[in-house]
């Protein structure tokens, strides 16, 4: 293994390859972020929603799940990059005026926040489901409105159980942003083929991405893991209805 390419001057850039990976690396984190805040906002609507007794939000998010969590993830990457901004005049004119980097990181977050909302809601309705009809049922006997009692009595419950899931989403989220190589994005694994294609070190590109994926990724489980004791409710065992 040859250490010291990490150190050479990209011939047609400015930097370093160690520098190109890190940059790669700022776009890959900030895609994670931004997709995670929507994925997770819209998961948590979409996921009360099909816990509802009205029968058409239900069917609205059952529809909003399989939709995307039925789809290969590569071919929503080309269907919000090349046809969505052809379907509406004004989303076109949006998108011209972006640079394509831009637009890669826009479609990138949108794609992957949607993609992952699916799989949250999914989620949140389970982890609503699984707790006992009786704190619905104290949380109405309280006055407390259905917004109120989602509010302050079934959500915080919720979370509380389905945060081995979502430490598991963001984990795959963070991997997921990989695809984004599909429509240009220039994040870590853009980064990495073209550290291997040009200096032909594939091991090495591939040693430091894999690396780089582990550490994050570990980063983010342990993080999860330190708020999962924090919030733990002491001798709570989720029941049956």
């Amino acid at each position: 293994m040859n250490l010291g390419i990490f150190f050479e001057q990209i011939p047609d850039g400015d930097g370093t390859w160690a520098d190109s990976l890190l940059s790669g690396l700022e776009w890959t984190l900030a895609t994670a972020a931004l997709a995670w805040v929507m994925a997770f906002v819209l998961g948590s609507i979409i996921g009360v929603a099909r816990t509802t007794e009205k029968r058409w939000l239900i069917r609205l998010g059952n529809a909003y799940v399989e939709l995307f969590r039925n789809i290969p993830l590569i071919v929503q990457f080309f269907v919000w990059y090349f046809v969505v901004p052809g379907l509406s005049h004004s989303v076109k004119a949006w998108v011209t005026t972006l640079d394509p980097t831009e637009h890669q990181f826009v479609t990138s977050v949108v794609c992957l926040g949607f993609f992952t909302s699916a799989r949250i809601a999914e989620q949140v309705r389970s982890g609503i489901q699984a707790l006992p009809r009786g704190q619905r049922n104290a949380g109405y006997a309280l006055g407390l409105t259905q917004i109120q009692t989602y509010r302050f009595v079934l959500l915080p419950m919720a979370y509380r159980i389905i945060i081995p899931p979502l430490t598991s989403e963001i984990m795959n989220l963070i991997k997921n942003t990989a695809v984004a190589y599909s429509i240009g994005l220039v994040e870590l694994f853009f980064r990495t083929r073209e550290m291997g294609e040009m200096t032909f070190r594939y091991f090495e590109a591939f040693a430091a991405a894999t690396l780089i994926y582990v550490v994050i990724a570990m980063t983010a489980n342990r993080v999860m893991a330190f708020i999962e004791r924090k919030v733990a409710v002491p001798g709570y065992i989720a029941g049956g209805k």
